[in-house]
């Protein structure tokens, strides 16, 4: 199952996502402290967390990569999904963390016990950067996602488009604080939170899934179904099974044949629907093939 042009290509996304975040998080929260910005700040932090867990996923998908071994025969693609489970956790842990930070801010500013004045407008052109520089990101992410089918990869997509929330919220807050509406910097920050949460949930999820074997049933039986009724020699499918391993499909499947014909052209049609299913469905990592004579059954 090993597929050496997609994981570079996974490689590669992970590694500009992680030299972006880093320069993202010191941007941020260097400019936070000078520009007297605690939204930006939180947002600075929030990247730096960003930071550990592309790490954690970079880890995971480097041990993704190893080839099949005697305990693995199937290889390790499974550590993509809990790449992706770790990645929702840490998704779910900032959510929280921002939206109480929020309320309390605004708890503050409307009590009169913070004499926060506003950010300078350096903040602002640092927010603006950052959305411009996520939204490539998010783009980017998910096309490599998508082409990969890597759920780390899709993880990762998922958590910049929430840095592009983010950082709008602050961008807003921002802006409002300057005309005196202080409390409106923190609510938004608040809300953007739980946008974030509902992302990790969907992270959690979807990972969840994929280690769970959940494949795409009826939809899959009808699609194999479709392919082989292509192929004359099979007379019957018996029966379709499959489940996941990381990313890739692996299809049991049991067929009928002429009862007459030889073992050698039994293996010839066994290796024809091998064929046309593994260049017909996407990410399928092996087809198991067992076939027996139709008369047996009729």
């Amino acid at each position: 199952m090993e597929n050496k042009p997609r994981y570079k290509k996974g490689f590669f996304t992970v590694k500009i996502g992680l030299i972006a975040n880093i320069f993202l998080a010191a941007l941020k929260t260097s400019f936070g402290i000078l520009a007297y910005s605690p939204a930006l700040l939180a947002d600075g932090i929030n990247s730096t967390s960003d930071v550990a867990y592309y790490i954690v996923v970079w880890l995971f998908m480097r041990l993704a990569g190893k080839p099949p071994d005697d305990e693995h025969p199937y290889g390790h693609s499974q550590l993509e999904s809990i790449g992706a489970l770790v990645v929702g956790s840490f998704v779910i842990t900032t959510a929280i963390a921002i939206f109480w930070n929020s309320i309390n801010v605004m708890f503050d500013l409307l009590t009169g016990e913070s004499d926060y004045s506003g950010a300078a407008p350096a903040a602002l052109w640092v927010a603006v950067f950052t959305i411009i520089i996520k939204l490539f990101l998010t783009l980017y992410t998910t096309r490599i996602g998508k082409t990969t089918n890597n759920a780390a990869v899709l993880a990762l997509a998922y958590d910049h488009r929430n840095d592009i929330y983010a950082s709008l919220a602050v961008t807003i807050g921002i802006i409002l604080g300057q005309m005196g509406y202080f409390w409106l910097d923190p609510l938004a920050g608040a809300l953007v939170s739980l946008v974030i949460l509902q992302t990790g949930i969907v992270i959690l999820r979807e990972s969840t899934s994929d280690l769970m074997d959940t494949v795409p049933g009826r939809t899959l039986n009808q699609q194999i179904t479709g392919i082989l009724s292509g192929i004359n020699q099979v007379e019957h499918i018996d029966e379709i099974q499959a489940h996941r391993f990381g990313p890739y499909l692996v299809i049991n499947i049991t067929i009928c044949v002429d009862g007459s014909i030889t073992v050698a052209d039994g293996d010839r049609i066994a290796t024809e629907v091998e064929r046309s299913l593994m260049n017909n469905i996407d990410f399928v990592g092996r087809v198991h093939i067992h076939y027996h004579p139709y008369s047996s059954i009729t």
